[in-house]
């Protein structure tokens, strides 16, 4: 898992540096660069996997824009000609790069500048300026040397992590299965595509716990007694609404059993939000490094306080360790976050006077405990005694 992630230069972020655990929130007001923190893990991603365009971030839903505005640029204060990103793991292996790419004529692909991976002891790639030589300076090499490594190097693991690397945003549309998820992959789209299955997949989990993980879920929804994915829900559907091959079904307790069913399409939307979080948690085709923008969307504050506080024991339980961050501007989400568990980490994100995004990890010193014994985290971040509150 990552432990440490710097960056320099990247949009509203001048120079960071910061540690992550398994589960890391993220607050703050609109337009702080909350949003700019997770792209950076995406930008690197997508130069793990050997090229950075746009269509290798769109894939890992980094909003796509002109190379001017992935630069840092602010007033009175010089910035590096490169954007540089690094990532740490546990072990201590390490990938690191600087990119370039012309501000004013920019080409399809940007520039390796520099491109570092080490497995923790030894160097695996170490490369200086690549317009040198017969060697493409906007293909990555260390995605290419992954051939050369071992399963279980170090190097490899980090690798994978930063290539398998997406921000999902879902929308309800999508969740529903009334638009197609432009950007598609295993286990969920990028937008809340193949929920049907997702959920699917999460009832046949083959170590034996599928069943309280269903029936966990559910408890999260009162309304709902079961949830399954069906291809027979004619009766159900208006002939006129186009679906995908896989519907999500409902049975709603408190219907006269002959008209208990549902479909995602008339189902409460909260009830999609939930089990989307929770098979890109669990699945096993899942992601091992993800972040969700805009968690707390779409859920009661009460709902979206309970999800929180079983994200970080659904990571737990995969079979591979698996980290994950996300945004949320709800304070019922801090409700849920155990504090004292040390994988569990609230990040507070503001700009300073200069309009540099910064990132404080919040933690429970004893002032804090001891106003958090009167008011919950939710009330203290509205007090402003979290900082992370807009200016208003």
């Amino acid at each position: 898992m990552i432990r440490e992630f710097k960056i320099r230069g990247f949009k509203s972020v001048s120079e960071l540096d910061i540690e992550f655990g398994v589960v890391n929130c993220f607050i703050g007001a609109n337009g702080v660069g909350k949003s700019n923190v997770l792209e950076a893990v995406g930008v690197l991603g997508a130069a793990a996997n050997g090229t950075v365009d746009d269509e290798a971030l769109l894939r890992r839903g980094v909003r796509p824009g002109l190379p001017r505005l992935f630069k840092s640029s602010f007033k009175n204060f010089r910035s590096l000609p490169h954007i540089g990103l690094e990532a740490i793991d546990r072990t201590g292996a390490t990938y690191r790069v600087s990119l370039l790419n012309p501000l004013n004529s920019p080409e399809p692909a940007w520039s390796f500048k520099t491109e570092t991976l080490t497995d923790g002891a030894q160097a695996v790639v170490t490369e200086g300026v690549r317009s040198r030589g017969n060697l493409n300076p906007r293909a990555g090499l260390a995605a290419v040397s992954m051939a050369t490594l071992s399963a279980d190097s170090p190097a490899t693991h980090l690798m994978q992590q930063l290539q398998q690397y997406a921000i999902y945003c879902p929308n309800t549309p999508t969740l529903r299965g009334l638009v197609p998820d432009p950007q598609t992959r295993e286990p969920l789209g990028l937008a809340g595509g193949r929920l049907a299955e997702a959920v699917a997949d999460l009832r046949q989990w083959s170590n034996g716990a599928q069943n309280d993980v269903i029936d966990d879920l559910l408890g999260l929804v009162d309304w709902a007694v079961d949830v399954s994915a069906s291809r027979s829900v004619q009766a159900l559907l208006s002939p006129s609404v186009s679906r995908s091959q896989e519907v999500l079904k409902f049975e709603d307790r408190f219907m006269a059993s002959n008209r208990n069913e549902l479909t995602a399409f008339d189902a409460s939307e909260g009830v999609l939000y939930v089990l989307f979080t929770a098979a890109l948690c669990l699945s096993g085709r899942g992601p091992r490094l993800f972040a969700i923008d805009n968690l707390d969307q779409a859920l009661n504050p009460r709902l979206v306080t309970a999800l929180t506080s079983r994200l970080a024991s659904w990571l737990g339980s995969s079979t591979t360790p698996r980290q994950m961050m996300f945004t949320a501007h709800n304070p019922a989400v801090l409700d849920g976050l155990d504090l004292d568990n040390d994988d569990v980490r609230l990040f507070a994100v503001d700009r300073d006077s200069n309009g540099h995004t910064v990132v404080r990890r919040l933690v429970l010193t004893p002032q804090l405990k001891a106003l958090n014994c009167d008011f919950p985290l939710s009330r203290l971040w509205m007090m402003g005694h979290l900082g992370a509150v807009p200016n208003v």
